[in-house]
């Protein structure tokens, strides 16, 4: 089981952009560059390297979530991503959301006010 572990270990990036300067697009590139598998959910269906960003939140377990979205553009995927039940949920700088960390922190969720970027640069990921 330690083999298949890290494919477990899935992270959705949520704000997926194709634009080279937005965080959520070096996000994606990272991640993938540190051997990470990643599903991206954007405005627009379009790929990033080999990963494709969708519309939809995919099925599937996700073990972390890192939130590109601002806390009005989270309301709409609060439900589904509580339903998920990742592991934890990075909120990136611009994305912090206090009413949905707790209301993820209650289902047992853990959420961190981090950058991904950070995290994966450092080893804390």
């Amino acid at each position: 089981m330690k083999a298949s572990s890290k494919m477990e270990k899935k992270t959705l990036v949520m704000g997926a952009s194709t634009k080279e300067e937005r965080y959520s697009n070096m996000a994606i590139r990272s991640l993938r560059k540190h051997g990470q598998p990643v599903v991206a959910v954007g405005l627009r269906e379009a790929q990033v390297g080999d990963v494709a960003i969708v519309k939809t939140i995919p099925e599937g377990a996700v073990d972390t979530v890192t939130m590109y979205l601002n806390a009005h553009n989270q309301a709409l995927w609060e439900e589904q991503l509580l339903a998920l039940k990742p592991k934890r949920i990075i909120f990136n700088p611009g994305a912090e959301n206090s009413a949905f960390a707790k209301r993820a922190e209650a289902a047992g969720i853990e959420t961190i006010e981090a950058c991904t970027l950070v995290m994966l640069n450092t080893g804390q990921f």
